[in-house]
């Protein structure tokens, strides 16, 4: 419950953030390790077993990788023009496109019946490419106008996502049986840290949100929208059973908005984290709504095949 419950301690603690920002603007220097312990958390239930699923599914693994690097950052650049960013958002914009798949995806495909091994696989696979990627494509899509930090941006990522993610799956490896005892703790680990980063991002641009929080909001909306609609129906145009497309769906849709605000704090500005942060609670609360949603229709589903046999 307290997990299911995560869009709301977001937005409580926002709240806070926004109404009383001295409260987090000290915390500043705390997000990268925060969003490092959310990696460590990640790679703590992962195995390499997890890595090995992608040669059973490389066909779903490869389609899903290729929509989200594709579809997010050229979704993340449309949006941005359609609505006449600046360039602090549009950088924002493009970090939220460009990064990873989220770790709630996850979570998301399982409450919605997809296929969670394939989902691990594919978050595990897009954060190693993510490394790499993420600055690139940012660069790509804006660096004529903005000097972006691509070797900086690289060199974060891999302190930030590869070193935890590496030490979760080894120490996972070594100590499975006390670290399965533990698991149970990871996501409220994850959920706590998230949370404190977001009051934190919001205290740091407190000042701007009343200006531009709500037109952020919307192209936020827009823009999950977009990765899960074309997630699904892309691969089921494709030919891809139903567990697979509401799986990619929410590999695609749902990002690690959380490391797209980090980076924008640590490279840019708090303007540009600002669409991190908002996608941070609203892909929880789509994603939610989504699952619940899959959830009963594929029950439905198994019920009406039951019945008919």
């Amino acid at each position: 419950m307290v997990i299911q419950l995560f869009p709301l301690w977001a937005i409580l603690l926002s709240a806070l953030a926004f109404f009383q920002p001295d409260l987090f603007v000290g915390l500043k220097t705390q997000i990268v390790p925060l969003l490092m312990i959310i990696m460590l958390a990640m790679g703590l239930t992962l195995s390499p077993k997890d890595f090995k699923q992608v040669l059973k599914s490389r066909k779903a693994v490869a389609v899903g990788v290729l929509l989200q690097f594709l579809v997010m950052p050229i979704a993340a650049f449309a949006v941005a023009m359609a609505f006449g960013f600046d360039t602090e958002l549009t950088v924002g914009m493009l970090l939220v496109g460009s990064v990873a798949g989220g770790t709630s995806s996850n979570v998301m495909c399982y409450l919605a019946k997809g296929d969670t091994a394939l989902s691990i696989s594919m978050t595990a696979i897009s954060t190693l490419l993510g490394v790499v990627l993420t600055p690139f494509l940012v660069s790509l899509m804006i660096g004529t106008s903005v000097d972006v930090p691509v070797s900086s941006m690289l060199i974060s990522l891999f302190k930030i996502v590869l070193l935890p993610v590496a030490a979760g799956v080894v120490i996972n490896t070594l100590f499975s049986k006390v670290i399965r005892k533990a698991e149970v703790v990871f996501p409220y680990i994850s959920m706590f840290a998230i949370v404190l980063i977001i009051a934190i991002v919001v205290a740091l641009s407190s000042s701007k949100l009343v200006e531009v929080g709500l037109v952020v909001a919307a192209a936020v909306i827009i823009h999950n929208t977009i990765g899960l609609i074309l997630g699904y129906w892309v691969t089921y145009l494709l030919g891809f059973d139903s567990r697979v497309c509401r799986t990619i769906a929410f590999e695609v849709g749902l990002q690690n908005s959380g490391l797209a605000a980090a980076l924008a704090v640590k490279f840019f500005t708090p303007l540009s984290a600002l669409p991190g942060t908002l996608f941070s609670v609203w892909h929880n609360i789509s994603g939610s709504l989504l699952a619940s949603y899959w959830s009963r229709r594929a029950v439905k589903s198994a019920t009406y095949k039951d019945s008919s046999n």
